[in-house]
């Protein structure tokens, strides 16, 4: 395992991320997610990471339990206030104290103000509030180890924080990706947080799942040049060589992506210019699609119940391939949730880290749909084609 220091700490490089465990039924898989956390620290994995929002609020149970069948000392848990959730009062208090509860923890060795962003900073800096203060204080009580701040905003953003509470924060998670590394100058937030050397956290490294998933033209330049590594260690290597990168969060939903992940961990292969260069220039050519990362911040705030991401997510495969099995899903969901069930009232994009104009989004899915062919008139012509060749 790779480590990187912070402070007087050693820190797995790779560590597991909560917001995508394994389900079954509709719940957390628990056998899975224990099998997966003794892997992980089997390998030298150390750092674990969940929030009050993953699965509904039950990853930090679920993480907690498990974790603690291990000696304390052996694990770091991260976890996150949910300030950039919209709501009419907030009490930091209350939900630190559940959370303490819930993940069966005296203490965090990590503590992350959850999303500073636009929409959020000023819920963070308000007084009335006294959100920071608080956490200051529970750092002094020795019930927050170091804290921190998550951050999908944009660069003024995050300046405009530091200035205002930097000298209290001590890591700064962001979105970082090779995709993300111009398409949302995750370079010059690098820059930025090195410049204030403040060590940078990493999220979104596979980018939900795109940089996992190319195509055969993007598979083959990369395959051209490290035939032996996999779409996804490209993601990472590129990662592991970014100035001031202490921590590379990956939300592994199986063991099949651990065992690949640790994998990729246990050694540094840093890329070559021109390794780096090609990599480059593929992001280049993703940019067309639509940067959903499915992290799910937009579903509790639609009216409708939409499945935003999914819907997202299949906008974008029709984009690059019109089919009606990658649409058959929306056919087939009742009238009231279907993409053009949006009232366009915008609370998905008000709360998006991406800055996706998702009522835009659903009715172009909307509109596209109206374009290929549907699965019961495939089927009809297909029945019609059976009794014409029965017939002969």
């Amino acid at each position: 395992m790779i480590y990187s220091s912070f402070q007087n700490k050693q820190l797995s490089l790779l560590g597991f991320g909560a917001m995508r465990l394994p389900t079954k039924d509709g719940q957390i898989d628990e056998a899975q997610v224990a099998d997966m956390v003794r892997l992980a620290m089997d390998k030298g994995v150390n750092y674990f990471d969940t929030a009050w929002p993953y699965h509904g609020g039950t990853s930090e149970i679920v993480m907690g339990k498990i974790l603690n069948q291990y000696p304390r000392d052996t694990w770091y848990l991260a976890n996150k206030y949910p300030g950039h959730q919209i709501a009419s009062t907030y009490n930091p208090a209350d939900i630190f104290e559940q959370q303490l509860k819930k993940c069966g923890v005296d203490y965090f060795d990590f503590y992350l103000l959850h999303n500073v962003y636009e929409n959020s900073m000023n819920v963070y800096l308000d007084p009335q509030w006294g959100i920071i203060d608080y956490f200051k204080e529970q750092k002094r009580l020795g019930r927050i180890k170091h804290l921190g701040f998550s951050t999908h905003g944009s660069v003024d953003t995050i300046r405009s924080f530091l200035d205002a509470a930097g000298n209290d924060m001590e890591f700064c998670q962001i979105q970082l990706n090779y995709l993300d590394w111009t398409l949302q100058k995750a370079k010059e937030k690098v820059e930025l947080l090195n410049e204030r050397n403040i060590p940078v956290w990493v999220m979104e490294p596979v980018r939900g799942g795109r940089l996992c998933n190319l195509n055969e033209q993007e598979n083959a330049v990369l395959s051209a040049l490290r035939p032996d590594e996999k779409a996804p260690a490209w993601a990472f290597r590129f990662l592991q060589e970014v100035p001031g990168v202490a921590m590379i969060l990956s939300g592994m939903s199986n063991m099949d992506q651990m065992e690949d992940n640790l994998n990729t961990f246990e050694s540094r292969r840093p890329l070559s210019a021109v390794e780096t260069e090609a990599l480059l220039r593929l992001a280049e050519g993703m940019k067309n699609s639509i940067p959903c990362t499915a992290c799910q911040y937009c579903t509790p705030h639609c009216p409708m119940g939409l499945d935003i991401p999914h819907m997202i997510s299949t906008l974008n495969d029709l984009n690059f391939l019109p089919s009606t099995n990658t649409a058959m899903w929306v056919e087939f969901l009742p009238e009231e949730k279907k993409p053009d069930a949006c009232i366009g009232c915008g609370a998905c994009a008000a709360i998006c880290p991406q800055k996706i104009d998702i009522p835009g989004a659903l009715k172009a899915l909307a509109e596209k749909m109206k374009t290929i062919p549907s699965w019961a008139q495939i089927c009809k012509e297909r029945e019609e084609a059976a009794r014409k060749l029965a017939g002969k």
